[in-house]
């Protein structure tokens, strides 16, 4: 398209036109078309010092929101104190939200005391996004007193993401590319242990921050003859207890993944219905309140004839109101324990040779459906196959790092971990699958550096208070 000014692409220069004010107060005209002026401040690019800004202040009464973006986009870039009272201005009488986002981020870029006055009124702004931007304007000049007294107040912002910035900023925790020394590490006393009792008592013999990465399948809500609670609500109490310890154990800014799906309660007789419980929604808010910062809503896809039929009635009626899909899905929820930090400084951690032998190679899935055909197992009734286990254990963790499961079944987890070059800590409760855990892990770990240890409570209590009385 040729702008009506006769403006193309091939005639800015802005080599030769530098500080030419007639050449921009004439392709920037007000009275120019709304295209063309888009058009020469979108390729404006980096402005030259000295670039006199007042050509564009016209433009900040246009009344095409594009323009007005572009232009206060452009006065930002100047960062020139001349022009506070002008944004000012303009800042405070702007309608459109994305507009005056762009306009304190202008005022910000002024990096001047004289603008934190103005800043400061834009932390009432209803506009979260705006708030924000203000915040991080001031930061740069929370040197000032009054910048504190302003912000401090923030830190319990109704709005969760402003709180956190504001929790994380005004604490100083600055040490974000600091070395933890025991991070990539874990008591030796847990690696490649399997111990029979309550995950109740057995979770509270270990040690915080020793885990790396906790993937499990809770058992399902008196879905199966052995899980078998007194209430719904008292399930949920269970779970909740669990993985609070969980988030006690897991080392800062690691991963808690949970496999999980609603449930099917039969019905008592044809004079009833059954019930179905929404587990995976009814556990994520207990989750968030203990420290769990949601990642990811992963949705295990098993072939269609693995489901159980649920239709078949409605096949034959076609009655409406009666339809009950088949269930094809599971949730993998991933969370990670609440931090200021970023993934990069978990990776910092480790030895770089670590970091490269344990990345992920060749294809991966790169959408949140992942297709995997469920497993069988001649003892347990309701194991995960070893594909999503893998998966699992390679995106969220390190060769090296300590891998535990609460409910650990038949040890899929214990046995993925290892072929994958991690240690595991399993805890299991049934007797049954504890034996069929030790004979497969005793299998798996025949080229392993450290051999699979079998504990009771009592004896895994007993090991873990030794440890504490020889530090």
């Amino acid at each position: 398209m040729i702008p009506k000014n006769g403006l193309t692409e091939q005639k800015i220069d802005k080599e030769k036109i530098r500080l030419n004010t007639d050449f921009f107060r004439d392709v920037l005209a007000p009275n120019c078309s709304e295209s063309s002026l888009v058009f020469v401040l979108q390729n404006l690019g980096r402005l030259p010092s000295g670039f006199n800004g007042d050509v564009l202040l016209p433009l900040l009464s246009h009344p095409s929101a594009d323009v007005r973006i572009d232009t206060v986009k452009n006065i930002g870039k100047l960062k020139d104190i001349k022009y506070l009272t002008a944004l000012t201005k303009f800042a405070n009488s702007e309608t459109n939200s994305l507009v005056k986002r762009e306009a304190v981020s202008a005022l910000g870029r002024l990096k001047s005391p004289k603008a934190i006055k103005t800043l400061i009124h834009f932390l009432d702004d209803r506009d979260a996004k705006i708030v924000l931007q203000a915040i991080r304007a001031l930061l740069y000049l929370k040197k000032y007193p009054e910048v504190i007294d302003a912000l401090t107040p923030l830190a319990q912002h109704s709005n969760e993401l402003i709180g956190a910035v504001l929790t994380k900023e005004l604490n100083h925790k600055t040490a974000a590319r600091s070395k933890d020394k025991t991070h990539a590490q874990s008591p030796d006393v847990l690696k490649n242990v399997l111990v029979q009792g309550d995950v109740r008592e057995i979770i509270k013999c270990i040690p915080d921050d020793s885990v790396h990465l906790t993937f499990t399948s809770p058992p399902y809500y008196n879905a199966r003859d052995y899980t078998i609670y007194h209430s719904y609500e008292d399930y949920l109490d269970f779970l909740s207890q669990i993985f609070t310890e969980v988030h006690r154990i897991t080392k800062e800014g690691r991963f808690f993944i949970l496999n999980t799906s609603p449930v099917i309660i039969p019905r008592m007789s044809r004079k009833h219905s059954s019930n179905r419980y929404l587990i995976p929604f009814d556990i994520h808010p207990r989750l968030t309140e203990m420290g769990w910062e949601f990642i990811e809503d992963i949705v295990w896809k098993k072939p269609d004839p693995s489901a159980r039929n649920r239709n078949g009635g409605f096949f034959q009626h076609r009655k409406p109101l009666a339809y009950k899909a088949n269930s094809v899905v599971e949730y993998v929820l991933v969370y990670r324990k609440k931090t200021d930090k970023l993934i990069d400084w978990n990776l910092d951690q480790y030895p770089s040779e670590i970091v490269n032998k344990s990345k992920v190679a060749g294809d991966y899935e790169k959408t949140n459906v992942w297709k995997i055909a469920p497993a069988n197992d001649k003892v347990h009734p309701a194991i995960f196959p070893r594909e999503l286990a893998n998966r699992v254990i390679q995106l969220y963790s390190l060769q090296g790092d300590l891998i535990f499961d609460p409910f650990a079944g038949s040890a899929t987890v214990g046995y993925a971990a290892v072929a994958l070059q991690r240690y595991f800590l399993l805890a299991e409760n049934e007797p049954t699958y504890i034996k069929r855990a030790e004979s497969l892990l005793r299998d798996q770990n025949l080229f392993c550096d450290r051999p699979v240890s079998l504990y009771s409570v009592e004896q895994f209590r007993e090991v873990m208070r030794h440890k504490e009385s020889v530090k």
